[in-house]
Parts: C-alpha cells; sequence; structure tokens
C-alpha cells in the first residue's frame, strides 16, 4: 500500500509540475512523464535541500515542496530536450 501510495504522490506532483510549466498543450498532461518526473524529481529536490543546507551529497527522497522543485527540473529538462531534438 506505501508503494502505491508513493507513486500517486510521484504522479500528482508530476502533473503539477507539468501545469506549472505549461507550454501550448495545459491540460493535456503525460501521465508517464509524471510519474517518472514526480518520482526522480523528489530525489533531485532531496540532493538540492541537502547541497543548500551544507550535508553534501546526501541522495534522499524530499518532502512536497523539495518534489515539486525537483519535478519541474526534470520536466524543464525533458520539455527543453523534445524541443531541442524536434528542431534538428
Amino acid at each position: 500500500m506505501l508503494i502505491l501510495a508513493i507513486i500517486v504522490f510521484g504522479m500528482v506532483i508530476g502533473a503539477l509540475a507539468q501545469l506549472l510549466i505549461g507550454g501550448k498543450n495545459m491540460w493535456n498532461i503525460d501521465w508517464g512523464l509524471a510519474i517518472v518526473a514526480g518520482l526522480v524529481g523528489s530525489f533531485v529536490g532531496g540532493l538540492l535541500i541537502s547541497l543548500i543546507s551544507g550535508d553534501g551529497l546526501n541522495f534522499r527522497p524530499s518532502g512536497i515542496i523539495g518534489s515539486l522543485i525537483g519535478a519541474l527540473i526534470v520536466t524543464g529538462g525533458w520539455v527543453w530536450y523534445k524541443k531541442r531534438s524536434a528542431a534538428s
């Protein structure tokens, strides 16, 4: 049950990151990207928080705010990569 809750949490955070970034299809959410961005973003946010707080390179999951910041970074990177590869 905990694993299911973590996946749903990541999906919601990833979808929120896609809505905040926006773009042409603001309401067309890529759910696969939402799950990956939410779960990976949690660890990216945790890494950023540990670097800011002076703990070094501690790779750990973070809370809602850290997960959202990390998901925004992951989603933004993915959108940038897709635009760059489409232009080539």
